[in-house]
Formats: C-alpha cells, sequence, structure tokens
C-alpha cells in the first residue's frame, strides 16, 4: 500500500467534507446536541405541574394543607374551581394533570383520621401518575391540637391518589398513541425531504420546470400521495395497538383522523422545505436525522415534558410531534373533542402554513 496514495486520497476526502457544510455541521452539532438534551433539558424529577385546586372547605386548617402541598413545588395551582367534576372537565381538556379536592366536610374528616385530601392524576401520563404517587407520600403540617404554627408535627398527609383514563398504569396504553405520531414524523419528513432533491438528481427538475405547473402546486401535489399513505400508516398502528395491546379508544375516531391529518401535512411542508435546502438524497436524510432527535426527546413521547427547563419547553413548543401527543392522548384516551383541544390545533396549522409557504419561496428562489 502506497502512503503518498493514501494520504492523497484521505486529504481529497477531508476536503471535501470541508466544503460540504451541512455534513461538517452534523459531525459538529449532533454531539453537541445530544450533550445539551440529555444533560440540560432531560429530568425526570417533575417539578411545577398545573395543577388545579377545588377547596370547598375554605376553612384555616384547609387552606393550610394546600399550603403545604403547594410547598412541595411538585405542583403549582393553575385553576381554582368549586367542585371536583370541574377539575374533572379541565383534566380531559389537557388543562391540567392534576386536581387537588378538600371535601366539604374536611374538619370532621381530620378528626375522625380520615382521608382529607384526594389528588385527581391524568392516567394517560404515567410520569404524571408517579408524581401523584410522592406527592401522597410528602409530609405535611398536622394542625391538631398544635398551639402555633411554629409547633406544628410534621405527619404523613392522609391523601388519597384517583388516577383516571389508565389506572392500571400499562405502558401500552400511554405508548402506542404515542408512536402514531412518531411514526409518522419520521417517514412523512423523511418521504418528502428527498422528493425534490430525487427530482433534480434524476434530471427531472428541468422537465417540471418546461411544464406550465406552478411552485405551488408541484408542491400540494407531491404533498397529498403521502397524506394517504400517512392515513393508512395511522390506521395500521391503531388497529394493532387494538388488537395486540387493547389501547383504548374512548374518543371519536374521526377525530384522531383529523389530528392525524394535521401532524401529517406539517410533516410533509417542512420535509419539503428542507429538500429544497439539501443538495443531495444523503443530505435530505442527514437534516430529517437532525429533526426527527430533538422531536422524540422533547416532545414528552419518550421524557415527561413537565420536567424540562422552561426555555427547552418553549422549544419544544416548536415541534408538531408536541402537538399531536396532546391531541391524540386527549382524544383517544381521555375523551376529549378535537375542538376542545384547540391551541394544539391551530399551532399545527400555523406550523404547516409557515413551513409550506417558506418551502415554496425557497423552490422559487432556486429554479430563478
Amino acid at each position: 500500500m502506497n502512503g503518498r496514495r493514501l494520504r492523497a486520497v484521505m486529504l481529497k476526502e477531508l476536503r471535501q467534507m470541508r466544503r460540504d457544510r451541512i455534513t461538517l455541521a452534523m459531525i459538529v452539532g449532533i454531539p453537541v446536541m445530544q450533550l445539551l438534551l440529555f444533560g440540560y433539558a432531560i429530568n425526570t424529577n417533575l417539578r411545577d405541574l398545573p395543577a388545579g385546586i377545588a377547596d370547598q372547605a375554605d376553612t384555616a386548617a384547609s387552606r393550610a394543607l394546600v399550603m403545604d402541598i403547594v410547598a412541595t413545588t411538585v405542583v403549582k395551582p393553575v385553576r381554582f374551581e368549586q367542585t371536583p367534576q370541574q377539575l374533572m372537565d379541565a383534566i380531559r381538556r389537557g388543562e391540567i394533570g392534576i386536581g387537588i379536592v378538600v371535601p366539604a366536610d374536611f374538619e370532621r374528616r381530620r378528626a375522625e383520621g380520615r382521608e382529607q385530601v384526594q389528588i385527581l392524576v391524568d392516567g394517560s401520563d404515567n410520569a404524571m401518575q408517579s408524581a401523584a404517587a410522592q406527592l401522597a407520600q410528602v409530609p405535611v403540617a398536622d394542625t391538631a391540637g398544635a398551639a402555633s404554627p411554629a409547633t406544628r408535627l410534621l405527619s404523613q398527609a392522609p391523601i388519597s391518589v384517583v388516577a383516571f383514563f389508565n389506572p392500571e398504569r400499562r405502558s401500552a396504553v400511554n405508548i402506542v398513541p404515542g408512536l402514531v405520531g412518531v411514526i409518522l414524523t419520521m417517514t412523512m419528513v423523511l418521504f418528502t425531504g428527498v422528493s425534490i432533491v430525487r427530482e433534480r438528481e434524476r434530471g427531472n427538475m428541468e422537465l417540471l420546470i418546461a411544464t406550465p405547473v406552478s411552485s405551488a402546486e408541484l408542491m400540494v401535489g407531491k404533498v397529498l400521495p403521502y397524506v394517504v399513505i400517512g392515513l393508512v400508516q395511522t390506521t395500521l398502528v391503531l388497529l394493532l395497538g387494538l388488537w395486540l395491546f387493547q389501547v383504548p379508544m374512548v374518543g371519536h375516531v374521526l377525530h384522531v383522523y383529523l389530528a392525524a391529518a394535521l401532524l401529517i401535512v406539517a410533516n410533509l411542508a417542512l420535509g419539503l422545505l428542507i429538500s429544497t435546502q439539501a443538495r443531495s438524497q444523503f443530505q435530505a436524510m442527514q437534516i430529517t436525522f437532525f429533526v426527527f432527535l430533538p422531536s422524540i426527546l422533547l416532545s414528552g413521547f419518550m421524557f415527561p415534558f413537565a420536567g424540562m427547563p422552561v426555555v427547552v419547553q418553549w422549544l419544544a413548543e416548536l415541534l408538531p410531534l408536541t402537538h399531536f401527543l396532546r391531541l391524540v392522548r386527549g382524544i383517544m384516551l381521555r375523551g376529549a373533542s378535537l375542538w376542545e383541544l384547540w391551541p394544539d390545533v391551530l399551532a399545527l396549522v400555523a406550523f404547516t402554513t409557515v413551513m409550506m409557504t417558506a418551502a415554496i419561496l425557497r423552490f422559487r428562489k432556486r429554479l430563478d
């Protein structure tokens, strides 16, 4: 083996890699992104979970007990209601994950040594159930017979936890609906990510330019067939989930398909934008991986969304998968309607509009 020739090939490969800005960015970007995600963003210790409080007793002792629970920083009150049913409605709509109920006969229950507080928890999120179980074991101040607040004795809180929508805590019930979004994100972005590049590599781009087809028509025409493919994938995952894991369908199945269609179109629009940026199919796959990694880690599919820092949560709100997970779990497991989850619907529509507009404008620029 000739050392000179070997060195020449190595130098040629390094120069080519240096000219490829996307590959160079991936070499540096992927390790940095993974380090930041796993070291900073991923946190299994949940804090400041959105909670609702219904203090039906409204006494000094009941308010002190609620304050002790809030002081743990596990929950953060965002709603104050009058009845447990109002808390349940808020949980079903995804506005809160935990409801704290203090019954009207709180003083009598405390004197009899019975449960004094009931925690209602969204069982469609296993992490939320774990946090509620820990919350039930937190020591709180016992004001019975205390001469002053300074002399209160700490005791185990007489708290009971009631989990709805997945009381058995079966992981498949939580994972399968999310898998619909993960599979659609991976396949739809990849399919369209290579579409424009493939036309260019095969020499078909000149033929498309010569036709009277506009940029918008070309983009929409490339998207629509994949919408059907995405809905077929959705059907396959839902049927297998029902057959193999008995995943329930509490809400309307039509709303699930509408939510899936929103995610499909959003991912296809993102894939088209990637396709206008990449110079080869390999580059398109690289960029797709760069998008897919934060989507699966930050959306709440693998790690609890509430445990992430606020800045990372803002970043996760830009990802379509984050909003779809709220939609599909809310509809399938909690029985919410698509219209009750309208903020996430609007987020997906806005994302699709921005991505598709950017893809069309960039495609025109490349044609020029």
